[in-house]
């Protein structure tokens, strides 16, 4: 096994795997404020019981990613999370 695919491992135990991750990120069509809002909640709390979450919210932060709930995190809480650490 390649250190890259061994690096990706956590992504097979991740809690957000399966017919709930459609609240991870936002939908095709326009989404009202209320409705981000609770599906960004119902997003965190799945985070908050994920054994990886951690590395998925570091992968999230290196790849620069734009989009969805990682690690716990939404798109502005990683890019003030980012300039903290700057």
């Amino acid at each position: 096994m390649s250190a890259q695919r061994h690096d990706d491992d956590w992504q097979l135990r991740a809690a957000c795997r399966g017919p709930h991750s459609a609240a991870f990120y936002p939908p095709t069509s326009l989404e009202r404020r209320d409705e981000k809002s609770a599906r960004e909640a119902r997003a965190k709390e799945i985070c908050r019981t994920c054994t990886v979450k951690e590395p998925c919210l570091e992968y999230a932060l290196k790849i620069r990613e734009n989009h969805g709930i990682w690690g716990g995190l939404s798109e502005a809480e990683r890019r003030n999370l980012v300039a903290s650490r700057a």
